[in-house]
């Protein structure tokens, strides 16, 4: 687990130091926060729908929660700061990979769902954690710092599957 850990850490580096370069603005770590927390409610309920897997339908439970929780403490973190989000959409690679979801059936879609998450909540970590260092809205910097944990837990559910 911690060699997984490490070697994560290790791949995302050059990307966080790319962000450390320029800091991210408000308006656009909404639009990014969003469209994660888009990709993980609707792809989470695409799964609930069709696994017979206990253990995914339980994270898919979890990630539908925790992610509608996040989109709500990033818009309250966004209306604090003075912006006025609009509501969330899925990106492009949100969109192909749950389009990716709906072309799979049964236990191949759910192997898929596992390996899209992985990808996707080291992305949002690797956010996360660079608004809450970089930012430039005080509130949505402490919101940042507090969906972090949140995404290590994920990241650690997933390693597991």
């Amino acid at each position: 687990m911690t060699k997984l850990l490490t070697l994560a850490a290790m791949i995302a580096l050059p990307a966080v130091a790319a962000f450390a370069q320029a800091p991210m603005d408000a308006p656009t770590y909404v639009m990014k926060a969003g469209a994660g927390d888009q990709y993980e409610i609707q792809s989470s309920r695409l799964v609930l729908a069709s696994t017979k897997n206990a253990k995914l339908r339980s994270f898919a439970t979890m990630m539908v929660a925790d992610h509608t929780k996040s989109t709500a403490d990033v818009k309250a973190a966004a209306t604090r700061a003075g912006l006025h989000p609009a509501p969330p959409k899925l990106d492009a690679m949100g969109t192909k990979n749950v389009a990716a979801l709906r072309a799979t059936t049964g236990s191949a879609r759910d192997r898929l769902y596992v390996e899209q998450q992985k990808g996707a909540h080291q992305r949002a970590l690797m956010l996360h954690q660079t608004y809450a260092q970089t930012g430039t809205a005080a509130p949505l910097k402490s919101t940042a710092a507090s969906i972090a944990p949140a995404l290590q837990t994920h990241i650690g559910e997933l390693s597991s599957m």
